[in-house]
């Protein structure tokens, strides 16, 4: 079956949950170019990255979800889907539904288990309420392809393949995805209670997949881009086994320090269990069924889509800083911070136990106190140069040069000369 472009889009009424980020953002946009009469993106952040997509057209942002809603063509509603009463006013006159807010796909938000069920379950039961409730006849839902997918090989998957079992995803939010989606599918025909006919579901299951024929090795694909960025490519290999155990042992640690998982000064952790899987196990999937029932025809090719993604990186990162990972500004900050108690501060305490080691290293008090004022000046030096440089070769980022390289010193420095090079 072949549909037109904009057949059941023309003077429809769209909600886009979930709508702020690269891909809610790019539907919300295409959906008004094929007709639609208004959409709305209903997201909990008043901004994103992507959000200059939407603004860049004009849309206005609504602070509040209780304004009239026939005010512009896209809106952005600020609101929770763990909030019933505003997925309620956010659905209200929709003809149809696209469902892609979530939490918890990795990172530290994979282990706030509360939160990941809030979101993923019971705000996709909000969702269903409310489009029986306001006789929405269309609901999308986006789910995951990690539905199916445990860490065990896929080859060439389809929509036949049985759901993982629930009791064996080692990780809430594919779990919850899945709770969701059966929830989603069994509401497939569910009368409406304000109009006549019924609520129509559907599901589908994005995974990182480029490219329209073959399966593609994702270290390999992106090759081109980290080369294209100058970054190094990895020189070592590490078993799938053996990156499980590191994954545990980071999950470990992380639900320990749960209080202070929403913390900014916490880092991600390096991998988990799950991620792990992603990138270890092979698996990758088939769209026949959404070419043959829905014409589907890749509208960029793998060549274009690098090219165009390399682009973007490159420009991206020309204006940003360069930096180190979180574990260098941990070593040095730390670090000067421990020496500058080690040579300044009373002998009491774990201040003693601190002062030995490092007397251990440096022999002396003087040679001590004489090293972190060195360093010190360094930094500052270090840091005055940055800021010189960078007005020539970053104008724009001079400031936060100067503030990085005061912080980290050479470790910052170098990823200045490297851009002045160019």
């Amino acid at each position: 079956m072949h549909l037109s472009e904009n057949e059941g889009i023309e003077g429809q009424t769209f909600v886009v949950a979930g709508g702020l980020g690269f891909v809610g953002s790019s539907l919300c946009l295409e959906l008004l170019r094929r007709g639609a009469h208004q959409v709305r993106t209903f997201d909990l952040c008043t901004t994103s990255p992507c959000s200059h997509h939407l603004l860049n057209k004009g849309v206005h942002c609504i602070p509040g979800i209780s304004l009239s809603l026939s005010l512009c063509q896209i809106l952005i509603m600020i609101g929770d889907v763990t909030r019933k009463q505003d997925v309620q006013k956010a659905l209200h006159g929709a003809d149809c539904v696209f469902h892609r807010a979530s939490y918890g796909m990795s990172g530290k938000e994979m282990l706030q288990f509360g939160r990941v069920d809030d979101v993923n379950i019971n705000g996709t039961c909000h969702v269903l309420e409310a489009c029986v409730e306001h006789g929405v006849k269309r609901l999308v839902y986006v789910s995951t392809y990690n539905v199916v997918f445990g860490g065990k090989e896929i080859i060439n998957g389809n929509e036949t393949l049985p759901y993982f079992p629930l009791d064996d995803y080692v990780d809430p939010y594919s779990r919850s995805k899945c709770i969701a989606e059966q929830l989603v599918l069994k509401s497939n025909g569910r009368p409406l209670k304000k109009k006549n006919g019924n609520l129509y579901t559907c599901a589908i299951r994005p995974a990182a997949i480029y490219g329209p024929v073959s399966p593609v090795n994702s270290f390999e694909f992106l090759r081109p881009l980290l080369q294209s960025l100058e970054y190094d490519l990895p020189k070592r290999s590490l078993a799938v086994s053996h990156a499980l155990v590191l994954g545990r042992i980071f999950q470990l640690v992380y639900t320990i320090l749960y209080p202070w998982l929403n913390r900014w000064w916490l880092p991600q952790p390096l991998m988990l269990p799950t991620e792990v899987h992603e990138v270890g196990v092979t698996h990758y999937f088939s769209f026949l069924k959404a070419k043959e029932e829905l014409g589907y025809v890749p509208m960029v090719s793998p060549q274009e889509g690098m090219a165009a993604t390399i682009s973007y990186f490159q420009e991206r990162k020309m204006r940003s800083l360069d930096g180190p990972t979180i574990y260098t500004w941990m070593f040095s900050v730390i670090g000067m911070t421990l020496l500058f108690i080690a040579a300044y501060w009373p002998a009491f305490g774990p201040v003693s136990l601190l002062r030995d080691f490092c007397l251990f290293f440096f022999r002396s008090m003087w040679v001590m106190r004489m090293v972190f004022i060195l360093a010190t000046a360094a930094h500052i030096g270090e840091a005055m140069y940055a800021w010189h440089l960078a007005k020539k070769v970053d104008p724009l980022n001079a400031r936060g040069w100067f503030w990085q390289t005061l912080a980290l010193g050479v470790l910052s420095l170098r990823f200045l000369l490297k851009r002045a090079r160019k």
